[in-house]
């Protein structure tokens, strides 16, 4: 993601390219502040009326070498192989490098739909070839029976994914599921009285707080950096779901998916992004908190899949300026600059110009805070808003709705015990179904395994399913949990239809 007024990036700091709590407590050693708790208790009942306040014992330097021997056994590394499909941003970005005017020449045309170049075909639609790939990133333990945390990103694509635990014995992994707007994923390795971390209260940290990252940047595996919270609740371009926490520990990519942990020894965020003009750490690091990411983890056992909550407003900052002339003495809260029609907000009655100043009782300061409490509510809640509206404040509740169907994939749609079809599918979007006259369809977003064999392609457009229309993925998830041995797509490519066999074997 580039910012371009800064020229810098926020970066992925996981694949190398080429809520229970943990089992264990704070031992005594954890931290060198139980003494100095004392002193500081007994120097307050004999210091001045005007002498300044003792720090906090869990804010003085905690004992790293202990939280490591403690917690490093719970910290995984984890390598994932794959086969990437180049989006049509990067195809875009790939035209883009060739010489002007050579995308439209005909001779370069020509070759293009010769075996090994890109592209190709009737209709001028790109082949785009896939490219196979390994990467490795962290993870955590979180109950002994082998359930793990890490990023999203980090599995991304990934075919087969491999747990490494801190003794060398290595896993095959499950992945139970994956949140993209969280980037949040959880797996699962078949094991047992494995070592676990102790899970934290984010709320709890303040900036200036010690914390330590844990994790396997560029690969060596183990490794420790500590820093301070540089501020919390930060809202990242793209991001706006998560109030992530920055710090200042150095985090480098493979860290991703590793875990956080404040002065006491407890996970408090998960290791996610870093804010970089030379694609390595510069100071900053960003971290999804804990309560974020179990929130998650629940949905997804229970599940398979994390639902969001969504209000259907495009909202925005306010300055000294706007805030003065709505009437606000201070620019806090979240202006509503449009309100999506027959969305959770549109049914409440908000409109453009209306000042959200609290959520549930909650001061929204920034935008991004309403946009992190709505989204980690589920569709249905019901929120309290506190409105500023004609230089008044009013009290409006909203019912929320869920993010738009459009927006929810489902990767490899149609395993079951009679084998994988190899898709990952989602319905058309309205735009998508104007521009290709269908009422209905699934579209390709990635195949692999019998279907890839079978060539239908990332683009396609499944209409039938066995002679029948398909209208949600779940349809063709119970055809092939009826074990057949074969089944008939009929795709829709460059505006031509075809049935396509695909043998499940």
């Amino acid at each position: 993601m580039t910012l371009k007024t800064l020229n810098a990036s926020l970066i992925a700091v996981g694949v190398l390219a080429v809520g229970t709590a943990g089992a264990f407590g704070l031992k005594p050693e954890f931290t060198k502040t139980q003494s100095a708790a004392a002193v500081t208790t007994a120097a307050a009942a004999t210091a001045p009326a005007n002498a300044v306040a003792p720090v906090p014992a869990q804010t003085m330097v905690p004992n790293y070498r202990a939280i490591v021997a403690q917690a490093g056994p719970a910290v995984v590394g984890v390598t994932v192989e794959g086969v990437h499909k180049p989006s049509r941003e990067e195809l875009q970005q790939q035209q883009q490098q060739l010489p002007p005017g050579l995308e439209n020449d005909p001779f370069f045309q020509f070759f293009r739909g010769l075996p090994g170049m890109q592209g190709g075909g009737r209709g001028g639609r790109q082949q785009v070839p896939s490219q196979p790939f390994k990467g490795q990133g962290s993870g955590f333990i979180i109950s002994s029976d082998g359930l793990i945390l890490t990023n999203a990103h980090v599995v991304r694509e990934a075919k087969e994914v491999t747990v490494k635990l801190n003794d060398r014995r290595e896993f095959a992994a499950k992945v139970l599921g994956t949140d993209t707007t969280t980037d949040v994923a959880v797996l699962r390795i078949d094991a047992k009285n494995l070592p676990t971390v102790r899970l934290g209260d984010p709320q709890s940290l303040e900036v200036g707080d010690p914390v330590l990252a844990i994790g396997a940047p560029y690969g060596f595996e183990q490794t420790a950096t500590s820093g301070i919270v540089s501020a919390k609740g930060r809202s990242l371009p793209g991001d706006a779901m998560v109030p992530f926490i920055q710090t200042d520990a150095a985090v480098n990519p493979g860290n991703s998916g590793g875990p956080l942990f404040d002065g006491t020894g407890a996970v408090v965020g998960i290791n996610a992004q870093i804010y970089s003009q030379t694609g390595g750490f510069q100071g900053l690091s960003f971290s999804i908190p804990i309560n974020v990411a179990l929130k998650v983890k629940d949905q997804i056992v229970a599940t398979g899949k994390a639902s969001h909550g969504r209000l259907g407003v495009v909202i925005q900052d306010l300055n000294q300026g706007l805030a003065e002339s709505f009437g606000l003495d201070r620019p806090d809260g979240a202006l509503v600059s449009k309100v999506a029609p027959d969305s959770a907000a549109a049914a409440a009655g908000l409109k453009p110009g209306d000042v959200i100043l609290e959520v549930n009782g909650e001061p929204v300061q920034r935008s991004g805070s309403l946009s992190s409490r709505v989204g980690l509510s589920a569709p249905g809640d019901k929120v309290k808003l506190k409105v500023w509206r004609d230089k008044s404040a009013r009290e409006i509740e909203a019912k929320l709705g869920g993010l738009p169907a459009e927006d929810e994939k489902v990767a490899s749609a149609g395993e079951g015990e009679g084998g994988k079809l190899g898709l990952s599918l989602r319905p058309l979007s309205p735009d998508e179904r104007r521009a290709t006259h269908l009422a209905q369809g699934l579209v390709v977003e990635g195949a692999d395994g019998p279907a890839a064999r079978a060539g239908i392609n990332e683009g396609d457009v499944v209409l039938a399913i066995n002679g029948k229309p398909v209208t949600s993925v779940e349809q063709v998830i119970s055809v092939i949990k009826a074990k057949p041995k074969s089944v008939a797509l009929l795709i829709q490519r460059d505006g031509e239809q075809i049935f396509v066999p695909v043998n499940l074997g």
